[in-house]
């Protein structure tokens, strides 16, 4: 039973990092593709950690170490590194929207 719920964890895990991988390649730029690469690798290592666990137990306190690890240090360097980029002058990527054109005044004829 245990191993079964140590697979689900590790299933959600690989799920996570692989959908990750995919945010990577659609994000128009980088500040977004940190964010998504950050978010993939600390939800997907909670998932595989937490499955290891399950799996073999008796490893649970080297496992909790390396957690707090990968919990303490990928959103920080993430950081770090978005700032770098941002003090190097890179742009921001934003959305070009279509001009709304107005709608046409009912009951004037035009001329």
């Amino acid at each position: 039973m245990m191993s079964l719920i140590g697979s689900i964890f590790l299933l959600i895990g690989a799920i996570f990092i692989l959908l990750g991988a995919v945010g990577l390649l659609r994000m128009p730029d980088v500040y977004n593709r940190i964010q998504v690469g950050t978010k993939a690798v600390t939800l997907g290592t909670i998932g595989v950690v937490v499955g290891i666990i399950f799996i073999h137990p008796q490893w649970w306190s080297k496992l909790l170490v390396i957690l707090g690890f990968v919990l303490l240090t990928s959103p920080v360097s993430s950081s770090a590194i978005s700032r770098a980029f941002y003090r190097s002058g890179t742009k921001v990527w934003h959305k070009k929207r279509l001009a709304k054109t107005k709608p046409e005044q009912k009951g004037r004829a035009k001329e």
